[in-house]
């Protein structure tokens, strides 16, 4: 027994530093224009970095040495070192970026521009603008990678409609009608349904992706807007822009399992790969709400930058 400790003990020390250490959370303020860094360990700010002067969407690349985070009074897209905590760049894009989300592969990290509706697509291996795609609805705000990779979901806040991106053919194959106003979109990890927040119709929505239709339509509070998926599919979270709380739905049966609070104005979220914790950037509260994912309940609140926007975990 003793030598098999020895031996574990071993190979853990074995282990590099980074597959020990908790992930972090990055946090767009975008009044402040920096990013708020927390230890999920320990749920502290540990850092605050410099990032543009009106930061919101953001994404990790698949390595997580860079954060991407979209500067609307710049059109930029402003690239962070993880590791030095520093701006090493940016990329020019489209007026008006918003919700930013990389694909499963690594590829790609793709960006929503409001005012010139379109979707642009930038080559993670070059740091360089490949191509975009423009889309039927009105300022695009999210455009999510199906799990595939092959397919990606755009809500536009003046539309009722879902777009739907061939990212191979680099076209927009379909709309989808919703809610007004949609805004968060999550699929399942196996690509089968994907959910979208609808903040004006206070719903979400159920989508079968394969028929590229409703299957259901939700309430879940007021003003729903961010939506975020466990990463065994079995729960989705939804936050409720004007009730404060974010809601839990069992995606088996579609039905809300818990409504749990949180700080003023709630909007886009992350959860720990694990699927232990949630973070929820609370917009008016100036602050983070963590959410025990498995128990329903609030575990803490965390003060970071003027108004944050969104939360990415890597």
């Amino acid at each position: 027994m003793r030598l098999k400790s020895l031996i574990a003990t071993l190979a853990i020390g074995a282990l590099p530093l980074a597959a020990l250490a908790a992930p972090f959370a990055y946090v767009p303020n975008e009044k402040t224009g920096t990013l708020s860094v927390i230890d999920t360990e320990t749920d502290q700010v540990v850092a605050e970095i410099k990032a543009g002067d009106k930061p919101r969407g953001l994404a990790a690349s698949a390595d997580g040495k860079i954060v991407y985070v979209s500067d609307q009074p710049h059109n930029a897209l402003v690239m962070v070192d993880t590791a030095e905590r520093k701006v090493i760049g940016t990329i020019e894009l489209g007026e008006s970026p918003e919700g930013v989300s990389a694909s499963p592969d690594g590829k790609w990290i793709a960006a929503a521009s409001e005012i010139s509706n379109s979707v642009n697509f930038i080559d993670a291996a070059t740091g360089k603008k490949a191509f975009a795609v423009k889309t039927k609805g009105k300022n695009p705000e999210h455009a999510v990678f199906s799990p595939d990779g092959k397919l990606m979901f755009v809500s536009a806040e003046e539309a009722d409609s879902v777009d739907v991106i061939d990212v191979q053919r680099r076209r927009q194959v379909a709309s989808i009608k919703v809610g007004d106003r949609p805004r968060g979109i999550a699929f399942r990890p196996d690509g089968k349904v994907a959910y979208v927040a609808c903040e004006i119709a206070n719903s979400v929505y159920a989508i079968d992706v394969a028929k590229r239709s409703v299957i259901k339509k939700m309430t879940t509070g007021t003003f729903s807007n961010g939506v975020t998926m466990s990463p065994d599919g079995s729960r989705v979270f939804i936050s409720n822009g004007k009730d404060a709380t974010v809601s839990a739905v069992d995606t088996s049966t579609n039905e809300v399992l818990a409504t749990i609070p949180v700080g003023k104005r709630p909007w886009n979220m992350a959860i720990t790969p694990d699927g232990k914790k949630l973070y929820v950037a609370n917009g008016r509260s100036n602050s983070v709400s963590v959410i025990d994912a498995i128990e329903l309940k609030p575990i803490t609140e965390i003060t970071v930058g003027e108004m944050p926007w969104g939360v990415v975990i890597k």
